[in-house]
């Protein structure tokens, strides 16, 4: 492990997600302690994007931006919300200089599958719908996510191209939760790594997924087809469970003819970025975000 991420693994707290209620707090209190972002450069506005139910959203407005980027938060499909993903999406927005669209998504168990993709889908289309009003090139779209929002960003991917939805440019997973079925090296070897460990994954996928078979839109990775996807970054951190799922699925796309950039993140672990006075932090978020620069530029 990183020794600069190293020191700080005993401050993590070790989240068991059987009460997704204390979870969600103690998640937002590890979020309150991350330092702010400068968006002094930013445009900051919530809005409401019409749907069944109504979804709440964070845009971020960069000046001169070209592009826009959905960008969807981690926590497991149980944790998370605009305002703990705000010292992310904030970073983001001002670093890739696109208008970021942060989504609020209902969260499980209360709202299982279906609902946060339904939600993401829908910010999506509007974004779409309403780009000239949101200042930005509508060519130029973007879906991006950390953790289980990284899943629910190649789900949008899958479900735009199989429904004709709205023309994605790039999308962009980091560490990205894709198989409910947890079989590969990693997932059985890192079951007690910091943060991410396989019963805590196992829990997250119960509390998504209820009782309910996984399809390719809840878990990526069990698309049987993944051609005519977007380009594609992917990122995986070294002692993760998820990280051979999040490779195998880097591979996959490139064998279907998907432009892939892949990159291993040597020493870290699942949302260590979150540490951001170690240096490997600062790379990672800088790579994230030139990732989507280069992307949505001319």
């Amino acid at each position: 492990m990183d020794p600069e991420l190293e020191a700080f693994v005993p401050l993590f707290p070790r989240a068991d997600l059987t009460d997704p209620v204390a979870e969600r707090k103690n998640l937002a209190e590890l979020a309150a302690s991350v330092p702010p972002p400068d968006t002094s450069g930013l445009e900051i506005e919530d809005r409401t994007v019409p749907a069944d139910p109504d979804v709440p959203v964070r845009i971020y407005r960069p000046h001169q931006a070209r592009g826009a980027v959905i960008w969807l938060h981690g926590g497991g499909f149980i944790m998370g919300d605009l305002d703990t993903e705000h010292p992310w999406a904030g970073r983001v927005a001002g670093l890739c200089g696109a208008v970021v669209i942060s989504v609020g998504y209902r969260l499980a168990p209360e709202h299982r599958f279906p609902a946060a993709l339904d939600d993401a889908y829908a910010v999506l289309a509007w974004s779409a719908e309403h780009a000239t009003e949101l200042g930005f090139d509508a060519a130029r779209l973007a879906v991006a996510g950390h953790s289980a929002g990284a899943g629910l960003a190649a789900a949008l991917a899958l479900r735009a191209r199989d429904e004709q939805g709205p023309a994605i440019r790039f999308q962009l997973l980091n560490q990205p939760q894709l198989d409910d079925r947890q079989q590969t090296w990693s997932a059985r070897h890192f079951t007690d790594t910091p943060w991410a460990t396989r019963d805590k994954l196992t829990a997250s996928w119960r509390h998504y997924l209820g009782s309910r078979p996984a399809t390719p839109y809840a878990a990526p990775a069990r698309a049987d087809d993944l051609s005519g996807l977007p380009p594609a970054y992917l990122a995986t951190a070294e002692l993760c469970p998820s990280r051979d799922d999040g490779i195998t699925y880097a591979l996959r796309l490139l064998q279907a003819g998907v432009s892939v950039e892949l990159h291993q993140w040597p020493g870290t672990f699942h949302g260590s970025q979150a540490i951001l006075s170690a240096d490997v932090s600062q790379r990672q978020i800088s790579e994230l975000a030139a990732a989507l620069r280069r992307a949505l530029a001319d």
